[in-house]
């Protein structure tokens, strides 16, 4: 209930939301008057079967000839009905689900919570999934369970009043009291013993079947690890082992599927005979009725026709077992994850308090400095301590030692690393950009991937040449517009040089590298920093790297970092 009631409050921020809350609410409105309508045409229907049926017993043919025009007519407004309904719910479907994923992927893709969020405690595993998969099903079942429900409630009220008048008293055996609307108990009777029996058969139905989703959702990552790592993965031969991996992921999904399918046995075979016997156990109960002449075959056709419809609509619960498992499984997935977002969203506004949190500012000053750092791993042990660095505009620095504690402070600079505590003052009204060892390459038009993070638009042809043939890698300049999956198609020194491209193109003030020129031999190296400083000579480059050697004379300063206790020179 507690996950339900916060999914309600999710679903509220998008009928509220200021950005088309009115056209959202006067979909949704249409939607319920289509719904009213189906009810309607299904109230029209059962009368003009009991219309149908007496002019059959009566053998009245004119009146079949009117009964045919006035089908037409029925037939018609279905067909128109159940097209608008179906646009509308869809629109409703897409829409709810666009707003959700984005509202996700904002809070996903804001302040690095999509890499801070594997230091989150909880269950957030395969965030993408839960964005592309479980928003998908939330929305699209909920709605349609919705919808179910309030047209078998409409249903439950409309032909109560029509079973009742039409099913006249029946005598109880051996007693002379007569039972009014005899057959609306019979089908509460029939629906209620029916739901009892499908909710017990049903109940492992929920957990087996968010069980399955999560190993899905388990296998389906490990592939796509597979895929992302696709080189690495071939050149160390481990496609025996990757194969193994995957059959372990498959045999949980084996596993949760069988589960699922011994769930699914005993609903399944039980709702096969219950919806067997629908349509035959009214015709029983009403044909005493028929055969003592009490009432036309009309009458028991439109009180056997308002049964059915009385205890599909009382059936409703065991009908969408399984999708209310699916969607409540879903849901769960996606509150969760986003309870998760909310603490890093907490996190990001209280900024710190406590001794074991790194802040970090925009100073007043055209300088990076680094107070009182103290960094810690992950499992708590100390890195660096007592740290204190100041960086002037234009200063050139090389920073080695050992790498976890570099990496950590490259890190820690760039507002990732949580364990530790000090303050970072970041240059002011300067723009900073940090150079990773692997640079993010998507798949896509070149261009964009040079780009990135900007618009490759917003750059001449010109300048994108010029930035590939600086960084070395002029022969892709007859590339620009083809679509690669780069990170697969290039080797690791030309996806540096890639990144060392984007430096040139986009001209920071600041530049952090984490050993983003590890992979060039050491002349091409230096060459490619000469060229660096001499195109942007006022920005000041921090570099993080492991080759001490390559200090050479282009540095102003070389600082060398180390854990507490450790002696550089063992």
């Amino acid at each position: 209930m507690r996950t339900g009631h916060r999914f309600v409050r999710l679903a509220a921020e998008y009928w509220n939301n200021d950005g088309n809350k009115w056209k959202v609410r006067g979909v949704t409105l249409l939607l319920l008057a289509l719904t009213l309508a189906q009810v309607g045409l299904a109230i029209w229907i059962n009368y003009w079967n009991r219309d149908l049926f007496d002019a059959l017993e009566d053998r009245l043919l004119s009146e079949l000839a009117r009964l045919a025009l006035v089908f037409v007519l029925i037939f018609a407004f279905t067909m128109l009905v159940t097209a608008l309904h179906l646009y509308a719910k869809r629109w409703l479907q897409l829409d709810w689900r666009r707003w959700m994923t984005g509202l996700l992927l904002d809070q996903w893709l804001a302040r690095s919570h999509h890499y801070r969020l594997q230091w989150v405690g909880g269950e957030h595993d395969n965030p993408d999934g839960r964005i592309a998969e479980d928003v998908k099903i939330a929305t699209e079942v909920s709605i349609t369970l919705v919808h179910s429900l309030l047209f078998s409630v409409l249903i439950l009220g409309s032909f109560i009043d029509i079973l009742f008048s039409v099913s006249g008293s029946a005598i109880l055996p051996g007693t002379s009291i007569a039972v009014p609307g005899y057959m609306v108990l019979m089908a509460f009777l029939y629906a209620g013993l029916g739901s009892m029996l499908g909710l017990m058969l049903g109940r492992p139905l929920v957990r087996a079947t968010n069980f399955l989703q999560t190993v899905e959702a388990n296998l389906r990552f490990d592939l796509a690890q597979v895929r992302e790592h696709s080189e690495a993965v071939a050149l160390m031969h481990g496609g025996p082992c990757e194969r193994r991996r995957a059959g372990r992921f498959f045999a949980d999904v084996g596993a949760g599927w069988n589960r699922q399918t011994l769930a699914y046995l005993g609903i399944v075979s039980f709702s096969t005979g219950y919806g067997t016997l629908l349509p035959v156990f009214p015709i029983l109960v009403a044909a005493p009725q028929y055969i003592a002449s009490v009432m036309s075959l009309g009458f028991l056709m439109q009180a056997a026709q308002a049964f059915q419809r009385l205890t599909s609509a009382l059936s409703w619960p065991i009908d969408n077992l399984g999708e209310i498992a699916r969607c409540r499984a879903s849901v769960d997935r996606i509150i969760t994850f986003r309870e998760d977002m909310k603490l890093l969203e907490r996190d990001d506004r209280e900024n710190g308090h406590g001794a074991s949190r790194i802040e970090l500012h925009r100073g007043s000053r055209p300088e990076l400095e680094i107070r009182h750092f103290h960094l810690d791993s992950a499992a708590g042990q100390p890195l660096l301590s007592d740290f204190n660095l100041t960086v002037r505009h234009g200063e050139r620095i090389l920073v080695s030692g050992d790498p976890a504690v570099t990496v950590a402070l490259f890190k820690a600079v760039a507002g990732l690393w949580p364990w530790g505590r000090g303050e970072v003052l970041l240059p002011a009204g300067r723009d900073i950009v940090f150079a990773a060892q692997h640079p993010y390459l998507h798949a896509g038009p070149l261009r964009e991937v040079l780009a990135y993070p900007y618009v490759g638009a917003q750059y001449e042809e010109a300048l994108l040449h010029w930035a590939l043939e600086c960084a070395g890698i002029g022969w892709l300049q007859s590339r620009l517009d083809d679509r690669e999956d780069w990170a697969r198609v290039l080797p690791l020194r030309a996806q540096q040089r890639l990144g060392i491209a984007r430096l040139f193109l986009q001209r920071p003030h600041w530049i952090f590298i984490e050993e983003a020129t590890d992979a060039f031999d050491v002349r091409d190296e230096a060459a490619t920093l000469e060229l660096l400083h001499r195109e942007l000579p006022n920005a000041a480059l921090l570099n993080i790297s492991r080759h001490k050697e390559r200090a050479g004379g282009f540095y102003g300063r070389h600082i060398e970092l180390y854990p507490p206790g450790v002696d550089p020179q063992e």
